[in-house]
């Protein structure tokens, strides 16, 4: 392990001036599944936009998908001169053969080990993507089976042609890095609302981990909305939904219509009263280590353990994570 020292809350992770990127992914997964039960399967399949991701690891109980959100540097997003991309909201979604599916994020400051080099686990893209998959595989112990990536851009669409969806925050906040001025209470948010929505982390409490446990709100929302009899049963909606998702969406080499609506209703199953959610287990959310700078430190045996009972389908329902205990000791 590499020279470090310790700071003492999720708090003293270090802000960086940097926009976040929420996943939209959901959106064109409801959608595909909407299309394919209006018989659509190849019109979704020509559209997918499909690459190598997956590095052929032996397989685990249970089907799980990676969901990246990633923020793309190319001169139009970002404000810290930095270029290439980055996979700054990184979810794991499991699906068992029985028992309650979960929704996983993994703190995108997670400490890890790629060769002989430390970095933080949302840089990883930029060497390659089956680097990621490798490593979200070693944090978790779940073999994934397959990838749905999205960068910036779909969200505003996607929820726009969804009509908006219901989202809850307990504050009020005016926030200037992200753009969310929200008052405390229940709205109806609309595109830009929802990706401001999902981007704040500078006026929350509980800084990255609350912005992770917002955007797997902003999942549920949509998912909701998108499944809903009077979505399907609008074709209009339907499609332009499907159209602004397929746009964004890139997903693995073995992915099929079939796959992204078994993802969807996982998803929903997921983000409901009777699906686990949370984040990973950690040490020290302020780890430090020279030339990296503020990490997480997770606790990889506690993870394994977890991912171990959700491909088995052994985890009862709720929220888990080492923030989720904080939260429940207080």
């Amino acid at each position: 392990m590499p020279l470090a020292h310790s700071g003492a809350t999720a708090r003293s992770v270090k802000p960086r001036r940097r926009h976040h990127r929420l996943l939209t992914a959901f959106i064109i997964l409801a959608a595909a599944l909407a299309l394919a039960l209006f018989g659509a399967w190849n019109w979704v399949d020509s559209n997918l936009n499909s690459s190598q991701w997956l590095p052929g690891t032996p397989n685990t109980p249970g089907t799980s998908w990676l969901i990246l959100g990633s923020d793309e540097r190319d001169g139009t997003t970002g404000q810290d001169g930095t270029t290439g991309a980055r996979t700054d909201t990184i979810l794991v979604l499991t699906k068992p053969n029985s028992g309650p599916s979960s929704l996983i994020s993994i703190p995108r400051d997670s400490l890890v080990q790629v060769g002989q080099d430390y970095m933080k686990i949302n840089a990883v893209y930029q060497i390659s993507k089956t680097d990621l998959v490798k490593q979200v595989e070693t944090v978790t112990g779940q073999h994934i089976d397959h990838v749905a990536e999205i960068p910036f851009g779909g969200l505003k669409s996607g929820v726009d042609a969804l009509g908006g969806g219901k989202l809850c925050y307990d504050h009020t906040v005016d926030d200037v890095n992200s753009g969310m001025k929200w008052q405390a209470g229940c709205h109806v948010a609309n595109g830009d609302q929802a990706l401001a929505f999902s981007r704040m982390r500078y006026s929350d409490p509980n800084g990255d981990f609350g912005r992770a446990a917002r955007q797997r709100q902003v999942i549920a929302a949509i998912m909701s909305t998108a499944a809903s009899g009077s979505t399907l049963s609008n074709f209009g909606k339907t499609t332009a939904t499907a159209k602004a998702g397929l746009r964004a969406i890139r997903v693995d080499e073995h992915t099929t219509p079939y796959t992204l609506a078994t993802m969807a209703m996982a998803f929903r199953s997921a983000t409901g009263g009777s699906g686990v959610t949370g984040s990973l287990y950690w040490k020290d959310a302020g780890y430090y280590v020279d030339g990296v700078g503020s990490c997480v430190l997770l606790d990889t045996a506690k993870n394994h353990e977890l991912f171990a009972a959700l491909g088995r389908g052994e985890h009862k329902a709720g929220t888990v994570g080492t923030l989720a205990e904080a939260n429940q000791q207080q």
